[in-house]
């Protein structure tokens, strides 16, 4: 039976008078925010984290109903044992992340409140994601109400709530208590449904199932730390199936969670849903542990709902294109997420590079390991990928294909080594890049694959196939767990030397040389040694593979046609230039990202036309004439470019072994 839970009298008063205490605010809230910013201005100190439990236990009620406006109404109830100065802060430092990505801006109509009394509160000015309450003598609990207001359209940020999907992102509609670890703080939730709607989410009800919504749309959660609270969204739907992908009985299962805007988009094949299990599977086969009660995979099918790709301990938040299923042999790319955010749980979660490994959401993440993090994060979601069915051999070598040409005319790597784009989410770089092959960016990601796959391959050679880096795998990730009293997980932390010394007891080698050497390199060109071991190399073809041709375009925009490997472009249908290569032709004529081809020689752009034009000129009789336009003014450009259209494959080397296939094959 689903229940809401009882909350004891004494110093917290029952959940319902509060409640109703909130409802009645009305114009006392304009007393609020004067008595507020009457206050002096200026710094107070904020107390230093300590490793302490916070008296009691925080009630947060969070109505996500309003589908009209896209706003998250939330109460709070917070106890305080004394008066004084409570500081409660905004989360900004969120696990997953790697980043200070909390956004205060979107928290509004902030109200403080003592039963009937109106309590003044004031935001710290070197701190803005800090709200300091002197809390008078006499007072047991404080009730705190506020709004998170949810972007409206896409301009405003990732969309997260729609007619027919909402995400809760508990770290977006909290206040915490400073001076506390976020896993000694204590937090009691319940969230309210639009009528109708089903959820998926690794939270629990009070007796340890899944709950559901009571008759007034309220989902009541068994009390966690504030840590595991933020470590555990919500997706919830009109439409919603739930798969298990564990044989009934198994002790710790799995399941996937799907929602889509609409019904016929959940429906899958017995072998696409064959596929996810196999996933599971072969990442049991790959670490040999688990280290969750229960997990849970959140996947929605939308063009509305924000796209979103994010690890956690017992659950993974997925958002893709809602053509997910249905065309499932035109979208392979968007069939890695899920494998790279599960084998987060093992990387990342279960066990976190030591500088990412912080108290609660206000102390500074270090990103030195994110090449681990995520880089080998990112090469198991390829070869899980492969393993079980989701991609084939022939897409999986064509993602290393594609990884491999991106990477390899960095121009940036002159003065920016693989090292330093770990630090590009402190440094708060924005996603759009007019120059990404001399800025650098997450580069981590990708060239952490062809680091990997180089070890991998190193490994299986040196070993003379005995060992392999699944052999690492198993060792540094399949270890026993320790668990907190509220059943979550407390990370088992890794350094440099460690991930060293896990290497050599596989397979005896100067790891430590071999990592820094390619972590620290300014050469030209992308490490791919590994790639070239495992017996195949990167060549061109005149045509793009099936991978690349079904590729769809960033934040669900029409692909651009992509002539980066030929004259140093890309172009959407319009003629607008999305990019240009770093000293590329491209670039040598003057061409910018922003500008527009409107003309191919003295006919009106097409990607047709701009093909045909590169292909004419590979003898060098026919230079590739375009007319831009850059702002109010129109330009004539040639582009001197002999070598035709170029597209990246993977081409088998002759007379040697191949490792690809055995990777990619499934255990």
């Amino acid at each position: 039976m689903h229940h809401r839970p009882h909350f004891s009298s004494g110093p917290l008063r029952s959940w319902n008078r509060v409640a109703c205490m909130l409802a009645g605010l009305g114009a006392a809230a304009s007393v609020a925010l004067a008595q507020g910013e009457a206050m002096a201005p200026g710094p107070r100190p904020i107390v230093a984290t300590q490793a302490v439990p916070y008296p009691g236990t925080i009630l947060l009620a969070v109505d996500a109903t309003d589908l009209d406006h896209r706003v998250q109404r939330v109460q709070q109830t917070v106890p305080v044992a004394r008066p004084g100065l409570l500081t409660m802060l905004y989360p900004q430092w969120i696990p997953g992340h790697h980043s200070r990505v909390g956004d205060v801006t979107k928290l509004a109509g902030l109200q403080a409140r003592a039963g009937t009394q109106v309590l003044a509160w004031r935001r710290d000015t070197l701190n803005p994601m800090a709200f300091h309450i002197d809390v008078p003598a006499g007072v047991s609990q404080v009730e705190l109400s506020f709004d998170h207001l949810s972007a409206v359209g896409r301009d405003g940020g990732r969309v997260e709530m729609t007619r027919q999907i909402l995400g809760v992102q508990w770290n977006e509609v909290l206040l915490y208590p400073a001076g506390h670890d976020a896993s000694l703080i204590r937090v009691q939730p319940r969230l309210k449904l639009p009528p109708g709607w089903q959820q998926g989410t690794a939270l629990r009800g009070p007796d340890g199932s899944l709950p559901k919504a009571d008759a007034e749309g309220w989902v009541a959660y068994r009390a966690m730390s504030v840590e595991t609270l933020v470590d555990s969204p919500v997706f919830a739907g009109r439409h919603l199936q739930r798969i298990e992908l564990d044989p009934p009985g198994t002790a710790q299962p799995v399941a996937l969670t799907v929602l889509a805007d609409q019904a016929e988009q959940l429906k899958a094949s017995p072998a696409q849903i064959d596929a996810h299990r196999a996933l599971v599977q072969q990442a049991d086969k790959l670490y040999g542990a688990r280290h969750w009660r229960h997990y849970d995979f959140l996947l929605a099918l939308s063009e509305q709902f924000g796209g979103i790709g994010v690890e956690h301990h017992e659950s993974s938040e997925n958002g893709v294109r809602g053509n997910y299923f249905k065309d499932w042999d035109k979208a392979p790319r968007s069939r890695q997420l899920l494998p790279h955010e599960f084998a987060h749980s093992w990387n990342g979660k279960f066990r976190r590079p030591a500088d990412l490994d912080t108290p609660e959401f206000h102390t500074p993440m270090q990103n030195s390991l994110l090449w681990v993090y995520e880089g080998l994060t990112e090469y198991w979601g390829h070869v899980l990928a492969a393993r079980a069915g989701l991609t084939t051999a022939p897409q999986a070598r064509d993602v290393l294909a594609q990884t491999a040409a991106w990477l390899d005319q960095r121009a940036g790597r002159s003065w920016r080594n693989l090292q330093d784009t770990t630090n590009e989410d402190t440094i708060g770089a924005q996603r759009s890049k007019p120059w990404r092959e001399w800025q650098r960016g997450a580069d981590y990601y990708g060239e952490g694959v062809l680091i990997w796959l180089d070890a991998d391959t190193l490994i299986r050679e040196k070993s003379a196939g005995v060992k392999s880096l699944d052999d690492f795998a198993r060792s540094f990730f399949g270890v026993p767990t320790s668990r907190r009293t509220d059943g979550s997980i407390k990370p088992l932390t890794y350094r440099f030397d460690d991930v060293v010394r896990a290497l050599d007891a596989v397979q005896p080698h100067d790891w430590a040389t071999f990592l820094r050497t390619r972590l620290d390199s300014h050469q030209a060109g992308a490490p791919l040694d590994g790639l070239v071991r495992s017996g195949w190399k990167l060549a061109w073809a005149e045509t793009e593979s099936e991978f690349a041709r079904n590729a769809e375009g960033w934040g669900g925009r029409p692909r651009a046609a992509d002539y980066s490997y030929s004259v140093g472009l890309s172009v959407a249908k319009d003629g607008r230039l999305e990019s240009v290569v770093w000293n590329g032709p491209a670039f040598k004529a003057g061409l910018a990202p922003g500008h527009t081809v409107v003309a191919v020689g003295m006919q009106a752009f097409s990607d047709e036309r701009l093909a045909a034009a590169i292909t004419a000129n590979k003898g060098g009789l026919a230079p590739i004439q375009l007319l831009v336009r850059d702002g109010d003014e129109f330009r004539q450009l040639a582009l001197d470019w002999r070598g035709g259209l170029r597209y990246p494959r993977l081409e088998r080397i002759a007379e040697t072994p191949d490792l690809l296939t055995p990777i990619h094959s499934a255990r």
